[in-house]
């Protein structure tokens, strides 16, 4: 990553909302749609845009457990608008997560158009998705605890990831490329588990021979 990667700001198409993609009711991955906001004043945009920016250095930096006040004050705006805009920890990961979340569903798509071989197409799909949500030190554990709370700020992005991972489970398995019985939740949440011990290791680990153990339980021999 660059410097102007990790300096770049991709916003929330709502940030208003920040809350409401908690609701369950709302967690339709089908659904393309955020509910109608009243649009943010331009000195409250350009607050909650520094704020975004510099959360993305920070949580890169530091990771995703790094201090919210800290932000605030490198982002030169009182704590009060930060948690006006954030009210939580999750909610300002939440936010960031919104390129990830576009990225793993066009790679979905991606590998499906590569036409591999069930082992080669999951473990290159598996390596990508890793790359994603590793992307901020910490927050591959916080999606992890997300995956199935539907209070989370994150967790309607967590569907729209499992709905990626669906399509390509879904793809092989009507190949007959997969053992019977392939449950594609809880290949992501293995896969997701193998992020978070990467994520958290000390060491430099190659998550590659551990997908590799996944990916053989899985495909049809």
């Amino acid at each position: 990553m660059t410097p102007a990667d990790i300096g770049k700001v991709t916003l929330d198409p709502s940030p208003g909302s920040i809350a409401a993609q908690g609701d369950p009711a709302a967690a339709d991955p089908s659904e393309t749609r955020e509910k109608p906001v009243r649009p943010m004043r331009a000195d409250a945009r350009r607050n909650y845009d520094k704020i975004l920016a510099t959360a993305r250095i920070v949580f890169t930096e530091r990771g995703t457990d790094s201090s919210l006040d800290e932000i605030a004050k490198r982002a030169g705006v009182g704590p009060g608008t930060l948690y006006r805009h954030f009210p939580t920890r999750a909610a300002l990961v939440d936010a960031l997560m919104q390129d990830w979340t576009d990225r793993v569903a066009a790679d979905a798509d991606a590998a499906i158009a590569t036409g591999q071989p069930a082992r080669e197409m999951l473990l290159g799909w598996f390596e990508h998705f890793i790359d994603h949500i590793t992307l901020h030190r910490g927050a591959a554990s916080k999606i992890c605890a997300a995956m199935d709370d539907p209070a989370s700020p994150m967790y309607r992005k967590c569907r729209v990831m499992g709905e990626a991972n669906r399509r390509v489970i879904e793809h092989l398995d009507a190949r007959g490329e997969l053992r019977p019985g392939v449950d594609p939740a809880n290949v992501m949440r293995l896969v997701s588990g193998v992020a978070s011990v990467a994520d958290t290791s000390h060491a430099d680990l190659d998550v590659r021979p551990m997908l590799e153990v996944v990916v053989d339980g899985i495909v049809r021999a």
